[in-house]
């Protein structure tokens, strides 16, 4: 494979053009095709970032999603449409061949994400779940203070993420139809992360307050990890949060600053109580880490990537469907099937 990675892009709507800015910044990548269910719409993305990348011979715009996998000139594909249409966009991007690199959340269920994952696995393709936030610095930086063992034996992730999002029930959040709530916005978050630091989930507790048009506004859950560790985290589209992650340890604790999951700098505090901050600023918009690490899966041939498995996206959906049949919230992906089984997690 050429050594610029060539991108196509699905979708047009705010997450889509956060990533095409991150290509920009990204070293050796180029946005090539976006796709739209509009032509029109496709067009005016195409035409916003036009320019810009090395060799550019300007953005295809591509009247549709199948127009746009059939592309030759498309290495591969970034799924960034509303969050029930993941799956089946993915499902259609590897049919025709493309690696896939996938906006969180994943699919809807796990029933959809096994199936993406097991389509991946026939065709031989590279396969991604977005989850920017692992391929961060900051993270990358708690993982090597830990790993160091500088705080002792890690027991405990605390993390919050939450916002005044708009009442308009028109609006995606509140739309149960679309994915809307707070948990696969923003609960996705800590409990990705959590899982990262403390490793796989053998129980969870959640308890939520549910809106007028069936989606979560603000979901608790408590998380208890394979050898004894927990993670406490919630979410929340009604409430302006700090947005904290915090890791407790023996010997101390790291805090990832507000906006933890873009967070330009952590503090590390020692059991006496001394405290240094450590700057980990990030390219771009913070996308770019993430493109850079899909791009050079691609050119290494690998089918995922290391710091965001196939086995761990599942295992998110797992606990992600599970939190959500504690609290009551369906989709109408969750109907498409005849039963969803209670998780096991052993």
């Amino acid at each position: 494979m050429a050594r610029t990675i060539r991108w196509g892009i699905l979708g047009t709507g705010g997450i889509a053009r956060a990533f095409a800015q991150a290509l920009r910044d990204t070293p050796d990548a180029r946005l090539v095709a976006v796709g739209s269910r509009t032509l029109a719409s496709a067009r005016t993305f195409a035409d916003e970032f036009a320019g810009g990348f090395a060799g550019d011979s300007g953005v295809a715009a591509c009247p549709s999603y199948e127009v746009l996998v059939a592309m030759p000139e498309v290495d591969i594909v970034y799924v960034a449409t509303p969050h029930p249409m993941h799956a089946q966009n993915a499902l259609l991007a590897l049919e025709a061949g493309k690696p896939v690199l996938c906006e969180k959340p994943f699919a809807m269920n796990l029933r959809e994400a096994e199936a993406v994952v097991a389509l991946a696995h026939r065709r031989g393709l590279f396969l991604m779940e977005a989850m920017w936030t692992r391929f961060m610095p900051a993270l990358a930086e708690v993982r090597r203070i830990i790993d160091a063992g500088e705080i002792g034996e890690v027991a405990l992730v605390q993390a919050d993420f939450g916002f005044a999002a708009t009442r308009d029930p028109a609006h995606r959040v509140n739309r149960r139809e679309l994915g809307g709530g707070a948990l696969l916005d923003l609960g996705i978050y800590p409990l990705s992360i959590a899982m990262a630091l403390l490793g796989p989930v053998e129980s969870v507790r959640a308890g939520a307050s549910m809106g007028p048009t069936g989606v979560d506004l603000s979901t608790g859950f408590t998380m208890l990890h394979r050898g004894g560790t927990m993670s406490v985290s919630n979410c929340s589209l009604r409430a302006r949060t700090p947005c904290e992650l915090s890791i407790s340890a023996e010997l101390g604790s790291i805090r990832m600053e507000s906006m933890f999951h873009m967070a330009r700098a952590i503090s590390v505090t020692s059991a006496d109580g001394s405290t240094r901050r450590i700057a980990t600023p990030f390219l771009g918009n913070g996308y770019v880490h993430e493109a850079m690490a899909a791009g050079d899966a691609l050119r290494a041939g690998l089918l995922e990537h290391p710091l965001m498995t196939h086995a761990e996206t599942l295992a998110g959906m797992r606990v992600l469907d599970e939190i959500r049949a504690q609290i009551g919230l369906r989709y109408d992906a969750d109907d498409a099937a005849e039963s969803v089984s209670r998780v096991r997690y052993r």
